[in-house]
């Protein structure tokens, strides 16, 4: 937990460095949803990896349980069903407000 402990601070670092660190540190898995396929009638602009970071930034803080560190809440929230849909930017789940997205994660989905 020594590098989310430092997620403050290591936001001047070089973002792919920190990446490649934290698949390292957390032994993280590669997926293979491609978050670009998405039809152009119904997106104009895919949201930033920032802009999304927000997104789930609140849904983990959001859900957080009680005793759960943020690395925990970070793994059950990206491992659950519903990043699926908010990472589907065909639907428009991630423009919700953050209180719609949570309260889509605590009833199973939207």
């Amino acid at each position: 937990m020594r590098l989310i402990s430092l997620a403050n601070v290591l936001h001047c670092e070089n973002a792919l460095k920190i990446e490649d660190e934290w698949i390292d540190e957390y032994h993280l898995e590669k997926g293979d949803f491609d978050i670009t396929a998405v039809d152009p009638e119904l997106v104009d602009e895919i949201p930033t990896a920032t802009q999304m970071g927000k997104v789930y930034m609140r849904l983990i803080l959001d859900t957080l349980r009680p005793k759960e560190d943020y690395v925990e809440g970070m793994l059950r929230v990206y491992n659950d069903e519903i990043c699926k849909t908010i990472d589907n930017y065909n639907c428009s789940a991630y423009y919700e407000p953050s209180y719609v997205i949570t309260r889509a994660y605590n009833a199973g989905g939207f």
